[in-house]
């Protein structure tokens, strides 16, 4: 039986680990719950006490074709029986050359492609970045230089400025709570003629503007899925200032929305994208890929030591082939089936604000009133918390959010269950408000 929980959370195993880890661990990691993982398979998570748990995190969207997937692990073993390390940035192995040969069929830029190796997605955008504009709510990683293009919460930035200077933020078309305070219906426009009629009057110049990056759905943000005409029009504007368009991909990408990446439901083609998480099954790989006529640095401009790792590369041509196989497809059509199963919960649920997503990309937005929207970020904590009692993993986004982000594995039935559980999870907090 999925879920099975057998012991108090945390168990006495669990419990004995996280008081080791209090001592010797980096303070500043987010641990939402004190799941201690022993071993997983498939969208199925077992804890060191023997609690088992249904997973709809999978690893922060990272674990795409499931937690140990034994193609993934045959390659990984296969590769590292070989070599596991060369250093892609001084010598040449075929599994790098043949992932920057998979990457370029798939990825959605015209022209030649050629693809940048680095090892997270903070660095697959760092090798994007120039002068760029970026958009409010916006999470692309934390090393410096993506850390000026975040803007997701103060804790990311605060301490740690000043920031790279020639970055600047525009409002994200979050259509369920305009930041302009419009209309849905006029939120998409307006958030672009802020941009054009605000910023290139009286900021930058459009002339003096590199780059601008998107997530054509924001992650940490709150899984807010950006209007199609928003990223069409956006599209339009930067060609016709001579602007590149990236496309952070780092969470939205790899068949997480039903299609190897989330701006092809828009038919909008970047110039860059930035991949990484769900790109390797687990594996720490992050990728820029960019029209070949952009990347022409000379050697030594750019680089990383473990950057292309050959046990990664050889992860992520797996998982590209399972992907294109049937993954993306499972996530299109079971994405679909979670997605009816949470909006029906609206019904019952007065908590429940928005349902929104592609593919097995899905936020639920919980509010304290409808007709006001006030944040039930409390709650949503809560929430978390009562289905991780239950067997159920879930983490926030944004700041009341709840993000359903499963490997691309999972099925109807465990669809259906997750569906089960928030319903029980949503109940319990609920009731405990009244």
């Amino acid at each position: 039986m999925i879920p099975h929980i057998r012991t108090a959370l945390p168990g006495p195993k669990a419990k004995a680990l996280i008081d080791r880890d209090a001592i010797v661990v980096s303070p500043s990691y987010t641990r939402s719950y004190p799941l201690v993982i022993e071993r997983g398979s498939g969208a199925v998570v077992e804890d060191v006490d023997g609690n088992v748990f249904l997973d709809c995190t999978a690893g922060i969207a990272v674990n795409s074709t499931g937690h140990s997937h034994p193609e993934v692990v045959k390659a990984i073993l296969e590769q590292a029986q070989r070599f596991v390390h060369m250093s892609g940035t001084d010598f040449y192995y075929e599994p790098q050359v043949r992932l920057a040969e998979e990457l370029a069929a798939v990825a959605p830029i015209d022209g030649g492609v050629r693809s940048f190796f680095g090892n997270s997605g903070t660095e697959a955008v760092e090798a994007c970045i120039k002068l760029i504009i970026a958009f409010l709510g916006a999470f692309h990683g934390r090393t410096m230089g993506s850390l000026a293009l975040t803007a997701s919460k103060t804790i990311q930035r605060r301490g740690f400025g000043p920031m790279m200077p020639g970055v600047y933020h525009a409002p994200y078309p979050d259509c369920y709570r305009c930041p302009l305070g419009l209309k849905a219906e006029n939120c998409a426009a307006e958030c672009l003629e802020y941009l054009e009629h605000q910023l290139f009057l009286h900021l930058v110049s459009p002339e003096e503007v590199a780059a601008i990056v998107v997530e054509p759905i924001q992650g940490e943000g709150g899984y807010i899925v950006a209007p199609d005409q928003f990223l069409e029009r956006l599209r339009e504007l930067t060609k016709s200032h001579g602007i590149l368009l990236v496309a952070d991909e780092v969470q939205s990408g790899m068949g997480r929305t039903g299609k190897m990446f989330a701006i092809e439901h828009t038919g909008v083609r970047p110039d860059m994208i930035a991949i990484a998480k769900g790109i390797a099954s687990g594996m720490p790989l992050g990728i820029a890929v960019a029209r070949a006529g952009l990347m022409t640095w000379p050697p030594g401009a750019h680089a990383s030591t473990f950057g292309g790792n050959p046990v990664s590369c050889a992860a992520a041509l797996a998982t590209l082939k399972l992907l294109k196989e049937r993954l993306v497809a499972n996530a299109a059509e079971v994405g679909s089936h979670l997605m009816a199963g949470l909006k029906s919960l609206a019904a019952t649920h007065p908590l429940i604000g928005d349902v929104r997503g592609r593919g097995l990309m899905i936020g639920v937005e919980l509010v304290r009133d409808r007709r006001t929207k006030e944040r039930a970020s409390e709650e949503r904590d809560a929430a978390v918390a009562a289905a991780f009692a239950r067997g159920l993993l879930l983490l926030g986004a944004g700041k009341n959010a709840i993000r359903f982000s499963p490997p691309l594995v999972l099925t109807r039935e465990q669809a259906d269950t997750a569906v089960r559980i928030f319903d029980e999870a949503l109940s319990e907090v609920e009731k405990t408000r009244h």
